[in-house]
């Protein structure tokens, strides 16, 4: 069972984190919800499709101007405390590595921190021990925040994965963050190259299969582009690919951009899988 603020989810119950940047540069929509309103309003769409989870983040992943931590916060802790106000049943999650951070939105409301740098911070998973918070303690190659890879190698990049999620979660639990709260994600793109993470995806089971639920971040990221040879607003039938691949290996929680079309990709699996029933079954019933 994982535990994400009021809610509950099965073990073969996919989970859709819906990503809401308060960012005026992210790569995907350029600002498209820096400001308050169209903020608050792809929030109510995205609970509207189907998604479970609103990630909110105040600094865009890759590299770009400087971002202090007050500036972070500002981005997002007053927008935390009022999709709480709005939406009190949706899990709120915070993509952050500062600790400074994750207490201030806890504060606010925040229910889950996601940790997408794989723990830069220390403080970080200790914030969420302190307020009973759930942690993504993600493989990013030990990669300084907002830096892009450059010449990485591995031995094996699915055993590094391994050993670093689950030290990061078997830590996070060792400090007093609940078990059941806890999600390992193999941080597609960061610290990695595009064949890590076609090798990442195609090995996903091996991370499923250490019982801790797997959270996966590949919307349009540069791994489906550099694949397909596409740019970034021409990379969603990759990332549904990516996504019912994903999906049939086992994890659970898909951070996204486009939520209904994501909604539709994992009903659809779950179904094969016979883990969920079709929507309607009247064909050769009449």
């Amino acid at each position: 069972m994982l535990r994400l603020g009021r809610r509950e989810f099965e073990p073969h119950e996919p989970v859709i984190m819906a990503i809401v940047n308060r960012t005026p540069d992210s790569f995907y929509d350029q600002g498209a919800t820096f400001r308050d309103e169209p903020a608050l309003a792809r929030v109510e769409q995205a609970v509207a499709e189907g998604a479970a989870i609103i990630d909110i983040g105040g600094v865009k992943a890759g590299p770009g101007e400087e971002v202090s931590a007050e500036e972070e916060a500002r981005r997002t802790v007053g927008f935390v405390a009022e999709v709480r106000r709005r939406f009190p049943d949706v899990v709120i999650s915070v993509d952050t590595w500062r600790a400074s951070v994750g207490e201030a939105v806890c504060e606010a409301g925040a229910d889950v921190l996601n940790d997408a740098w794989g723990g830069v911070d220390p403080g970080l998973a200790e914030v969420a021990a302190r307020y009973g918070v759930g942690l993504v303690c993600t493989h990013a190659g030990g990669a300084e925040p907002r830096t892009r890879p450059h010449r990485v190698t591995y031995d094996d990049v699915m055993a590094d994965i391994l050993r670093v999620t689950v030290g990061l979660a078997e830590r996070a639990v060792a400090l007093g963050v609940p078990r059941e709260s806890v999600m390992i994600d193999p941080g597609h793109d960061f610290g990695k190259n595009t064949r890590h993470g076609l090798e990442a995806t195609r090995r996903l089971g091996e991370m499923v299969e250490t019982g801790w639920p797997v959270l996966v971040s590949l919307s349009n990221k540069d791994f489906v582009g550099e694949t397909l040879d596409k740019p970034v607003k021409e990379r969603v039938v990759g990332t549904l690919a990516t996504t019912a691949v994903s999906a049939w290996l086992g994890a659970q929680v898909y951070r996204v951009h486009e939520v209904a079309e994501t909604r539709q990709v994992l009903d659809m699996v779950a179904s094969i899988a016979g883990h969920r029933p079709p929507a309607v079954a009247r064909r050769g019933l009449a």
